[in-house]
């Protein structure tokens, strides 16, 4: 069976696969860019050096070997020039050539334009993603500078925009938010739904060769 990593064609996808990752202990991350032409160079590359297609079984012997386990993420739309790349790792020996920070320090994880977060649910710990912010600071401005014109229009098609954005909780809390200020500030028009995070395949598999 070949070695593979997905790629992924939309910001939800690379968002998704990070919170899957997450919780089954990949809390180290470096991530960074490259153009399109070099991008599975580097995915051969971090093969080579992390082994991110190694098997199930070949991860539990790396395991209890002591060594860490890593996976890459790749946000790469079609067509696009620059490709978003994003490695995760398990705790472990062998991460000495990468610059690694933690999901769980102070200065959050901030990929795509949103970032990671936690949050309580059921008695337990669960990741999401939010926006920034600074973002919402700005989106409040703007809701207040649409109200203030009367622009039901324009009013109307910042909030299908925000609707439609990666619908993970903590985006769907914001927008929820948002909608409440509007009503708040007098609009009237039927609010948007909101899109909601079904569960969906991390992208297309990219066949990887240790180089």
């Amino acid at each position: 069976m070949p070695t593979t990593t997905p790629v992924s064609r939309s910001k939800t996808a690379a968002l998704s696969r990070i919170l899957d990752l997450v919780p089954r202990g990949y809390q180290r991350y470096t991530s960074g860019t490259i153009r399109a032409a070099k991008a599975e160079r580097l995915a051969h590359k971090f093969h080579a050096r992390y082994a991110i297609g190694a098997t199930p079984a070949q991860r539990l012997v790396r395991k209890r070997r002591g060594d860490a386990n890593a996976l890459l993420v790749l946000y790469w739309p079609e067509n696009a020039e620059i490709v978003h790349w994003l490695l995760l790792a398990t705790e472990g020996n062998g991460l000495e050539q990468e610059d690694w920070l933690s999901v769980t320090s102070k200065s959050r994880l901030n990929w795509l334009g949103y970032e990671l977060v936690r949050y309580p649910t059921r008695g337990r710990t669960s990741w999401t993603w939010r926006r920034p912010k600074v973002e919402m600071a700005e989106h409040y401005v703007l809701l207040a500078s649409l109200s203030g014109l009367r622009n039901e229009k324009a009013l109307q098609g910042w909030l299908e925009r925000l609707s439609r954005q990666p619908g993970f909780h903590g985006v769907r809390q914001q927008t929820w938010s948002l909608y409440q200020e509007a009503r708040r500030r007098g609009n009237a028009g039927e609010l948007p739904v909101i899109f909601h995070v079904q569960k969906m395949s991390h992208g297309e598999p990219m066949q990887l060769t240790a180089r």
